[in-house]
C-alpha cells in the first residue's frame, strides 16, 4: 500500500521543513533540497533526521 497523497501534501521535510515527494520505487520520500531519502517502513514513513540516508550529487 503507497502513501496516500493527502499524507504526502502534509508531510514536510523535518530538517528543512520543505517538500518532499516519493521515490520511484515508492519505498521512500525525497526531500531535494536537503538530498535526503526518508525510508518507508511497513507502510509508516521514517521522518528521524539521524535515519535519512543522503542521496548523491
Amino acid at each position: 500500500m503507497a502513501i496516500q497523497k493527502d499524507l504526502l501534501d502534509i508531510l514536510a521535510c523535518p530538517k528543512c521543513k520543505g517538500d518532499i515527494r516519493l521515490n520511484e520505487a515508492e519505498d521512500g520520500l525525497i526531500c531535494d533540497s536537503c538530498k535526503l531519502l526518508y525510508h518507508i517502513k511497513d507502510d509508516i514513513p521514517v521522518m528521524l533526521i539521524d535515519e535519512a540516508e543522503k542521496l548523491g550529487e
